[in-house]
Order: C-alpha cells, then sequence, then structure tokens
C-alpha cells in the first residue's frame, strides 16, 4: 500500500488519484507520520452503475397515487 503525507497529498491531489485509478492500489495519507485517511479505488461494478433506474422494480403495489401517506387525523398542524 502507498503512503503519501497529507502537505504531498494537497499539492499532488489530483496526480495522486489518476495514478490510483490505474494501479488500483489503495493509498493512505499521513500526518506527522500517523495514518489519518485511506483512499481506494471504486470497485469497476461501482464505477459504471448509474442512478437512474437503480430503485426499477422496487415498489411492489402502490394502488391509490393519490391517498395520503398517512391518515389526515394523524397531521401535526402549526397553528
Amino acid at each position: 500500500m502507498k503512503t503519501v503525507g497529507a502537505a504531498e497529498f494537497k499539492a499532488r491531489c489530483l496526480r495522486l488519484i489518476r495514478q490510483m485509478n490505474r494501479d488500483g492500489e489503495p493509498l493512505t495519507v499521513t500526518n506527522r507520520g500517523r495514518p489519518v485517511a485511506m483512499l481506494s479505488p471504486l470497485p469497476e461494478k461501482a464505477r459504471s452503475a448509474s442512478i437512474i433506474g437503480a430503485m426499477a422494480g422496487t415498489v411492489l403495489a402502490y394502488e391509490d397515487p393519490f391517498a395520503p401517506a398517512a391518515d389526515p387525523s394523524e397531521w401535526a398542524s402549526l397553528r
């Protein structure tokens, strides 16, 4: 695992992230020699996943889309 100091990480952040993406090796950021953060590349599946359509097929039944989500007698008003 590659280790880099916080000051160097700050100065070369984008370059280090691109290199991590290419070689797939996690990166540990240290502050005064103590590990403070770890960056790791996303798995290939997560890189290509899209949020669009991610919830498709999760609603099993919804009979009345215009009905209130809760009974109106349970509603609290700010009077």
